[in-house]
């Protein structure tokens, strides 16, 4: 078996991988929730109320990854013109994308068990 090498730059602080670790099975919920919505009604508009808590979220994934280069290509749902459920699946399903990497490059064998490697 192959140890996994992780990167030596840009390693998330304990906080970040705490951070991450509460968010993920959060937007995984979001997740589930809006895409049964879109499977019902897909040019359906989310309400503010989903849209706002669902920012919350979102914005508090941003800030995990800032240091990452998928951080370019993750945008909030937009509050004004509230966007429609298969908007916001296309949207969230890039932030999990985008965990799911991070989660990839920076957590794994250690040689003694399985963790995140942390900057400290």
């Amino acid at each position: 078996m192959s140890k996994k090498k992780f990167p030596t730059t840009g390693k998330p602080t304990k906080a970040n991988a705490e951070q991450f670790d509460m968010l993920s099975p959060i937007l995984d919920s979001v997740y589930e929730e809006i895409k049964e919505l879109s499977k019902k009604k897909q040019d359906g508009a989310l309400n503010a109320l989903k849209v706002k808590m669902t920012n919350r979220i979102l914005s508090k994934v941003k800030t995990i990854l800032k240091d990452d280069p998928t951080v370019e290509f993750l945008d909030l749902l937009d509050e004004e013109s509230l966007p429609t459920n298969s908007d916001a699946v296309l949207i969230i399903a890039q932030f999990k994308a985008a965990m799911e990497q991070y989660h990839n490059k920076h957590y794994g064998w250690n040689g003694i068990e399985h963790g995140w490697s942390t900057s400290d």
